[in-house]
């Protein structure tokens, strides 16, 4: 079985034709007019009306993309996505909500979402995101491949191809946003980075609002790396200027 990256990689050479994209929406019409806008552009949509629904599908079928509502019976669109990203399997996920907050939206992200469209949206701008993300996904698999070389650094040890990261031998668990800043930050050493770079260069966007996604990010990855979290050997701050990661002994 192919992994989620193999298969973006896959999918790449032929376009977006016949994609499979879950549209979670407990509105019918509104449900119905993505679907169909959906359809004019060549995928493959499927719609779920709760979360519960949600995430039966998503546990049978290698969706490619998940289009989400916040507001859903039973489950909401938070405790989808949370749940989808405790999932072995990669899923892109844009965020459709009328929450319009800041507060919302960075919770969002926090919770591993790839974007955040506010409704009312246009169907061109909601084409646009999903060409972004699919993109994003094509691009990491591409890269992945690519540069598929273990990374060294002093005890820890980072594997693109199985997007594994172990310390001292031992493997670490990891988020797939917390893997992909982890890998970004070992593959340009010494480099620092604003928050704001991060965020484009990680995330795909560079939203003002959004920087405190970053830290919490960094510091969740040196709660599970570092030996002394509050004293950093890998990820350090630059105090003014951003981060960068120090390699140490690398082999």
């Amino acid at each position: 079985m192919q992994t989620s990256f193999e298969r973006y990689a896959t999918r790449s050479a032929g376009g977006h034709a016949g994609r499979p994209v879950l549209v979670v929406e407990d509105d019918p019409e509104i449900a119905r007019m993505i679907s169909l806008n959906l359809e004019s552009e060549g995928y493959a949509p499927e719609i779920a009306s709760s979360g519960v629904e949600a995430l039966e599908r998503v546990r049978c079928k290698d969706f490619e993309l998940l289009l989400l509502d916040l507001m859903l019976p039973g489950i909401d669109g938070f405790g989808v996505c949370k749940a989808v990203r405790g999932m072995a399997r990669y899923l892109p996920i844009i965020i459709l909500s009328a929450k319009s907050a800041e507060a919302h939206r960075v919770l969002g992200l926090e919770l591993g979402a790839d974007d955040y469209l506010t409704k009312p949206f246009s169907f061109p701008e909601l084409n646009a995101r999903v060409r972004s993300v699919l993109r994003r996904m094509e691009a990491a698999a591409h890269l992945g491949a690519t540069l598929a070389g273990t990374v060294r650094a002093g005890e820890l040890s980072i594997d693109p191809l199985a997007r594994e990261v172990r310390m001292h031998g031992e493997v670490v668990n990891m988020t797939a946003r917390e893997f992909d800043l982890l890998l970004f930050f070992a593959r340009h050493p010494d480099r620092v980075f604003s928050r704001m770079e991060l965020l484009d260069q990680v995330w795909g966007y560079s939203h003002e609002g959004y920087e405190h996604t970053v830290n919490s990010h960094i510091n969740r990855l040196r709660s599970k790396i570092e030996p002394q979290p509050s004293r950093p050997q890998y990820i350090q701050t630059v105090w003014g200027v951003g981060y960068r990661f120090h390699r140490g002994d690398a082999a």
